[in-house]
């Protein structure tokens, strides 16, 4: 398993996914179920993964910001109504 981690990690930090075909190859031919998995659900969006890997946009940013909201989201469930959530989701502006 280190070793496919290994590999996996060199072709992602190298921005490279022509050794990728390979690496899932030979993922599925171990015996780790997860890794099996892994590899297969990399195989179903190929395309998807591939572009990932070689170009440099991320969603990253976007993502991050929906994971701020539904946290805040859930922490207040059935505690608060809609003012306090509004409060605590948009920024803090101080009036003299």
């Amino acid at each position: 398993m280190r070793c496919l981690a290994m590999r996996c990690n060199g072709f992602l930090r190298g921005r490279e996914a022509d050794p990728l075909p390979a690496w899932i190859d030979d993922a599925i031919e171990t015996d780790l179920a997860p890794i099996v998995r892994f590899a297969r659900t990399l195989n179903r969006h190929f395309d998807a993964v591939k572009n990932a890997v070689e170009m440099p946009w991320s969603n990253g940013q976007a993502e991050g910001q929906i994971n701020r909201l539904k946290t805040l989201k859930r922490a207040m469930y059935g505690r608060a109504g809609p003012d306090l959530l509004r409060a605590r989701m948009l920024p803090f502006h101080h009036t003299n």
